[in-house]
């Protein structure tokens, strides 16, 4: 986007990353990122699962443990199930967030863990980490187009920075469904972000051509099954040589306007970008400037080129 919305962003997060005190001890496990870094942008939703179903703090430790039905979350001594209790209010809970953009969790937790979540086998006498949070699965099984992250995995460069797209993608998504869908407005949206979904996935982006062309007034099924594939492509990491394909592409769009001099800089640049010598941010910094000098609709409306705010500095190691 060239500008972003007033409108604070809305995301959930497992309260003990916000440094409040409700860990089984007593304790937190602050994320600096979400707490000194997001808050200026996110208007967080904290949620301790386990607090919240009146466990208290401090208190005994739970795991997943399994048995011959399903996955239960007991102490690890034995003394406590809590399944029913976290399964009841997490479905109640997460059908209430649909006015959530994103969601961060705690990693290895039993009830918010995204993924490899330890799971304790009594038979086998060991445990597996194939396990998923209780909370943290009915989240994404209720919403399912929400993106939702680890804070541990929010330290990798790459992930952050999908995380962070796909949260300000979901969000301009939801405010046009408030407004209104229209076929005009999907085509619109679709057009704005052609470079993006290109760099995260070109050929899923070809394929989802046609779901537009197709799209017909008041056809809610096809507006949904555009935003579900929508979002399924945004999840693909984006590669160095899908970066370079779409940078090539909007290099060309100043093949005239720009001297041999300037357009041998921006090659470089690209180049450089595609051997590791310089962060993304050089060449999309430059063909910003370009932009500027030689002012473009199409162009300046493409997300790609600013997709989140610059000040979160996501495309500086990339």
């Amino acid at each position: 986007m060239s500008e972003f919305s007033s409108q604070r962003i809305q995301v959930g997060i497992s309260a003990c990353l916000l440094g409040q005190e409700v860990r089984y001890d007593g304790g937190h496990k602050q994320s600096r990122f979400c707490r000194y870094e997001l808050t200026e942008y996110f208007d967080f939703q904290p949620i301790c699962p386990e607090m919240a179903i009146g466990m208290g703090t401090p208190r005994k430790t739970i795991r997943l443990v399994e048995d011959d039905q399903r996955i239960r979350l007991q102490a690890s001594d034995g003394s406590i199930d809590v399944t029913e209790s976290m399964e009841a209010f997490s479905e109640q809970q997460t059908k209430r967030l649909s006015h959530l953009s994103g969601y961060v969790v705690c990693a290895k937790s039993p009830s918010c863990g995204m993924e490899r979540v330890s799971v304790y086998s009594p038979a086998k006498n060991n445990a597996s980490r194939d396990g998923v949070g209780l909370f943290t699965a009915k989240l994404m099984a209720n919403n399912p187009l929400l993106p939702v992250e680890e804070d541990g995995r929010l330290n990798d460069a790459i992930l952050r920075e999908n995380f962070i797209s796909r949260v300000y993608a979901y969000h301009d998504w939801q405010c046009m469904q408030q407004s209104g869908l229209t076929v005009s407005k999907i085509m619109q949206f679709h057009s704005r972000y052609k470079y993006l979904l290109m760099a995260h996935n070109p050929e899923r982006y070809r394929q989802l051509g046609p779901v537009v062309a197709n799209l017909s007034e008041n056809d809610q099924a096809g507006f949904e099954r555009y935003i579900v594939e929508f979002m399924a492509i945004m999840k693909h990491n984006i590669s160095r040589k899908n970066h370079c394909n779409v940078l090539q592409h909007l290099q060309g769009y100043f093949k005239k306007q720009l001297n041999s001099e300037q357009r041998q800089e921006l090659a470089d640049h690209i180049i450089n970008y595609k051997k590791g010598m310089l962060p993304l941010l050089a060449p999309v910094v430059l063909l910003q400037h370009y932009l500027r000098e030689h002012p473009n609709d199409y162009l300046s409306a493409q997300v790609y080129l600013n997709p989140h705010p610059m000040a979160l500095r996501l495309r500086y190691s990339l």
